[in-house]
Parts: C-alpha cells; structure tokens; sequence
C-alpha cells in the first residue's frame, strides 16, 4: 500500500513504505536511528514525527487521534488539531511537517480516545471550551520516546522532546550541560523571602560564578520566572560552562519563585509594588548573603513572556538600580488581551503598530537621564508579540536607550529562550 508522502523519496519514505514496517525489527532500527526524522533540503528540513501505539493496530487500540503539540507550530485553537494519521493494520502513527533548517523548539503526542475527543457544540460554547478542553487533554501530553535529545520543559510544566534542526544557533554551553549537568552545589543557596510589603513568602534561589579579586565584584543578575531556571530547565550548569568559557562574567545569580500562576499574573505585569519589594527586601539580604555590584550597568534583570514585560518595567521606572535588561518575548501587549482574539479555525494574524501600556507611557515619558542597555527578542512565530515587541522597540530607540533587538526561528519556547538569556547576558556584561 502506498503512502502519501510530503517529503520527497529519501529516508523517511523508504522506512515507511517497507514491507517489514511495523515489526519489532524495524522499531528497533527506528530507536537506534532516533526521531524524528530529518531531511535537510537547502534552507528548509523535512520533519517525519513517529509514534508506536503500544496497544497495537486499530482493532486492537482505544486511540483516535495522536495529536502533535510543537511549540508556536501547530494550532490547539482547531477544532481539530493536527494529529498523527495510523498507518493501517499497523501500530505505526506518523506526521509530517516542513520547517526552515534552522528552527529550534519542543514538542509532544497527545494520545487520546473518541470520550475524550471536544464534544460537537454550536459555535459559542466551541470558543468557549477549547482551551479547558485543550488543557484537559494536555495533561495526558508525553515526550517523543524514540527522540535521542535532551528533554525540554514546556509553558505548563510539562515534559517535551527537544527539537534542534541542522542549522539551529549554537547553545554550545546548554548542549555541554545536557550532557554533562554538573554544578558546584557550594555556590548554591536556597532561601526563604518573607516579604512585609507583599505579605507573602517565596522561595529564592542564589548561585554564584568564577572567582572575583579582592578590589573587584561579581554583576548582579536577577531572573524572572526563578522555578523554572532552578527545577524545570536548571541553568547552574550552563551558567558554570559558560563563565569557564570566558563567555560570561563573574557574577550572582538571584532566582526569584513565583509562588504560583495566580500570584505571577500580579506580581509580573508591571507592579510597582514588588519591585519596591525587590529593591528594599530582597537585595538587602543579597547582598549580605553574596556581596555583588550596586553598579545599574552591571545589574542585569531578564524575563520571559510577562517577566520580560516585568523586566523592561523594571528598568525604565528604576534605572539608577535596574541598568540592563534581557526581555524575551516580552509580554508587551499587556494589558490589553483582545489582541490575541481569533476567530475558532482562523489562523492567529499579525497587527502592525499594536502596543500595550507599558509601550504608551513609554512614549509618554520626559527624556531619559538615564539610558538603559536592552536586549530584545521574540519568536518569529509569535504572530502578535511580533507587533507589540516591536513597538516597544521603537519606542526605547526613540526615547535613546541602547537596543539589540533580534527575531529567532520560533516560538513561545523555553528552549528558544535558554540559549538567547546566555546570548544576552553575555552582551549585556560584557566589559565597555
């Protein structure tokens, strides 16, 4: 039986339309050769994804659909988002999709059954119950076991497979410490913030590179969304690699908990009120605790999604404390979430020249006494955040700050964002 392939004859094709497909034997050459398949041709990479059904064949197996998550790719707003499609009489799903050769981001199967599948409903209870629909179902979400890569962790806090295409940019020293996650666990220590002004506490985590001469001190570098670069996608390792390797400098790491989602949604979308906190509570125990620069130049505050929003916030309300800022995929359109509206089977579209409020009070500002060193950048597949990155682009140039601003190949991705925090750290401390 024939199969209808996308990609032209080439690996992929001459595996899946072997007569043994299916069997132990060519499973097991398909777990040696790894997943998924990749098949550079020129600028572009065929992508084959397979999945074993471990029930086996459709008559022996529940499942209905495999759907396929990867990151700021495919559309969990469908109706019916994409899936694998079975290969007949076989335990074998597949899917294939085309990306530029140098894209980088996660990925996961969905397995579901026909009770599990988003009910038939009229148009306005569809919009809705997506997402809860979607969320319910992505709890059930699982790595590429036959993909040979570094595991990744996702938005939600779920295990994905890594996905680095032939001509990805380099993560030298995040590929170094996925294979070798090692760390000086003495530089590290874990405390307790009991905050006064926000009447909450909440973990932090303190980690400190290289060594220092007496006359001189470590930068300061405060990260946003502290669980994660501490539990989900630990980046003391990395950090190590990349100070040995002269990429980076000397200096104090400060990650800051979230506690959780509900108190992040506060805290991060410009709250004046924790970065007072930050200021009068926080850095004073830091600096007991691991001595570090005061110096705004060699203070470095780096966010992701709404803790890039928090970061530039940070920065242009503080500057004589926050000097430096990393913002990755920026939460710029905040507060205004109508931006992301799209209609139920539309794709999401571009809006030129939109921004939020932090964008509008920007322009609104006296001139700067004091210019900022930033480093920016957004997914290439993050269609709005595109908009609204780039407005508050031109509005820090406008206002005369120092912008790097760049757009990767894409998405809202954590494992897009870890090698731009090393790319930008490294930018913004390096020596005038």
């Amino acid at each position: 039986m024939g199969i209808n392939l996308n990609a032209k004859i080439g690996e992929a094709a001459t595996l899946l339309q072997a007569e043994h497909r299916g069997s132990e034997a060519w499973w097991q050459a398909v777990a040696r050769r790894g997943t998924p398949i990749i098949e550079q041709d020129g600028d572009m990479a065929w992508l084959t994804f397979l999945w074993r059904d471990p029930a086996g064949d459709e008559a022996q197996s529940a499942l209905v659909r495999v759907y396929i998550d990867v990151g700021s790719v495919t559309d969990h707003h469908l109706s019916d988002p994409q899936s694998l499609k079975r290969i007949p009489k076989s335990d074998i799903w597949f899917w294939q999709l085309q990306l530029p050769a140098h894209w980088r981001g996660s990925y996961s199967f969905i397995p579901v059954s026909a009770e599990q599948l988003l009910p038939a409903t009229d148009h306005v209870q569809r919009v809705a119950s997506q997402r809860s629909w979607w969320r319910s179902v992505f709890e059930g979400a699982q790595p590429d076991p036959l993909n040979l890569q570094s595991p990744a962790t996702g938005s939600w806090g779920a295990t994905m497979s890594a996905l680095h295409l032939p001509a990805a940019p380099q993560q030298g020293a995040w590929r170094h410490a996925d294979a070798q996650a090692s760390y000086c666990s003495e530089r590290l220590q874990e405390l307790d913030w009991n905050s006064a002004l926000l009447a909450n506490q909440r973990k932090v985590w303190v980690y400190q590179t290289g060594t220092v001469q007496p006359d001189s001190e470590r930068a300061l570098v405060l990260l946003l969304d502290g669980q994660h670069w501490a539990k989900r996608m630990p980046i003391y390792p990395a950090l190590e690699v990349a100070t040995e390797q002269g990429q980076l400098p000397p200096a104090v790491y400060v990650l800051i908990d979230v506690i959780d989602g509900e108190q992040r949604g506060r805290d991060l979308p410009c709250n004046a009120q924790f970065w007072l906190a930050v200021q009068n509570e926080l850095l004073a125990l830091i600096h007991d605790l691991a001595p570090c620069s005061r110096q705004p130049e060699r203070t470095v505050v780096a966010g992701q999604s709404y803790g890039g929003l928090a970061a530039m916030y940070a920065a242009l309300h503080w500057p004589e404390r926050f000097g430096c800022v990393l913002s990755q995929s920026g939460s710029f359109w905040w507060p205004y979430d109508a931006l992301f509206d799209t209609p139920i089977n539309q794709a999401a579209s571009r809006k030129p020249s939109s921004q939020g409020q932090l964008t509008e009070q920007l322009l609104g500002f006296a001139p700067a006494t004091r210019l900022l060193k930033v480093f920016q950048e957004v997914g290439s597949r993050e269609d709005v955040m595109i908009d609204v990155n780039e407005t508050m682009r031109d509005a820090l140039l406008q206002a005369g700050h120092q912008v790097n601003y760049r757009v990767f190949e894409g998405g809202h991705d954590w494992l897009c964002w870890r090698g731009g925090l090393l790319d930008g750290l490294a930018e913004l401390l390096a020596p005038a």
